[in-house]
């Protein structure tokens, strides 16, 4: 099964991850996330598998082991979410817009 956990060392934090995230959901894993980073205000719940507690989060890899469709399906949605919204393109442009001050109409998901 294609799974992967973004966990971070100590207490979670608003928005927090290492690149971690980009290599399980960019690849195409099902991604399980800490609900108190809040990234699902950034990557929806179609696209990744948020937990509360090391209880929830065994008994979502338990049900997401037993039903691998439905895995696949949300792991689907997060390899696309993740490639459309996050690509290296989209985050070098934030980059030099923020860094030149420019083209301060372009909305970015994150901004």
């Amino acid at each position: 099964y294609d799974m992967g956990l973004n966990l971070s060392r100590g207490k979670p934090i608003k928005y927090y991850s290492s690149d971690r995230l980009v290599q399980i959901i960019g690849n195409g894993l099902l991604c399980f996330i800490d609900e108190k980073t809040q990234l699902h205000n950034l990557i929806p719940e179609t696209c990744a598998v948020y937990y509360k507690n090391l209880n929830d989060l065994t008994n979502k890899i338990k049900y997401y082991k037993k039903n691998p469709k439905k895995m696949k399906k949300i792991a689907r949605n997060g390899k696309q979410f993740y490639n459309l919204n996050f690509n290296s393109t989209i985050v070098s442009k934030f980059i030099i817009d923020k860094t030149l001050n420019i083209n301060k109409k372009n909305k970015y998901l994150w901004n």
